[in-house]
């Protein structure tokens, strides 16, 4: 799809890639009575490294939209992590989703199990699996410390959600789960946008940006010469997707697979 029209058409759906997010933790028992036998070294060494191991489940990915303008990163988002097989939470605020109806010409349902099904059927053929989850819904596993996924995304960003993530104000799950990876030390992605930037908003990011967080407002590149809006988008995408270590085929790398 090319011209402007692809902006409001655009389905959010990715190519197939591979996923290799390597962000499992696991995490030793601690021993508070040591038995009388102590087991041979080796043992316990081998011990020690098949619980280090790699699991085998799909990364876990929460992705949050927030009623900024730029609704399209996410949707793009959501596609590409659904076809590396991640396992995507998906988090929309009410705000969001007045955005998504002003910004594409999608009817996404405003309940939490219509969402679910809507776009269950957008994304049917992707390997990846998808939990919407409603913004007050406190037993999901992303609010808690020992559900944290491996990493999140707040694609678009309103400075009113930078400020909360920031402060730490966890009044919706949204803003939980940005807690509980930022205490978790996970990868968050935070995306503000807006322009200009003030005072406030910066010295906010500076405050996360210094917790961990990366901060990565959606500004594409044009040294790949793009040729309609959705290659502006994906530029977008692929830098997301790069530091969520998931293979992508978007965007050439500059200086590696720039032509």
């Amino acid at each position: 799809m090319h011209g402007p029209l692809s902006l409001l058409q655009y389905t959010g759906a990715c190519a197939p890639g591979p996923c290799s997010v390597d962000r499992f933790r696991a995490h030793g028992d601690t021993i508070a009575e040591l038995p009388h036998a102590l087991p041979d070294a080796g043992i316990l060494a081998g011990s020690v490294r098949d619980a280090a191991q790699p699991m085998s489940a799909p990364p876990r990915v929460a992705l949050a939209l927030t009623g900024a303008s730029g609704v399209q990163y996410a949707l793009r988002l959501l596609g590409c992590l659904l076809d590396a097989g991640c396992h995507v939470y998906l988090l929309v605020s009410r705000p969001a989703h007045v955005v998504i109806g002003m910004d594409t010409d999608l009817s996404v349902p405003g309940r939490t199990a219509d969402m679910q099904r809507f776009f269950e059927q957008r994304h049917a053929d992707a390997p990846g699996t998808l939990e919407v989850l409603g913004m007050q819904q406190w037993t999901a596993p992303i609010a808690s410390g020992s559900g944290a996924p491996d990493a999140m995304v707040i694609c678009p960003c309103t400075t009113g959600t930078l400020a909360s993530v920031a402060s730490g104000l966890c009044t919706s799950l949204l803003e939980r789960a940005a807690d509980v990876v930022l205490k978790e030390r996970r990868r968050l992605i935070v995306m503000p946008r807006e322009m200009p930037f003030s005072e406030i908003h910066l010295e906010n990011m500076l405050r996360l940006a210094r917790m961990g967080a990366v901060i990565m407002p959606p500004n594409p590149g044009f040294y790949n010469h793009p040729q309609s809006i959705d290659d502006l988008v994906d530029f977008v995408v692929a830098r997301i997707l790069d530091h969520l270590d998931i293979g992508q085929t978007l965007s050439p790398r500059w200086g590696i697979e720039h032509e």
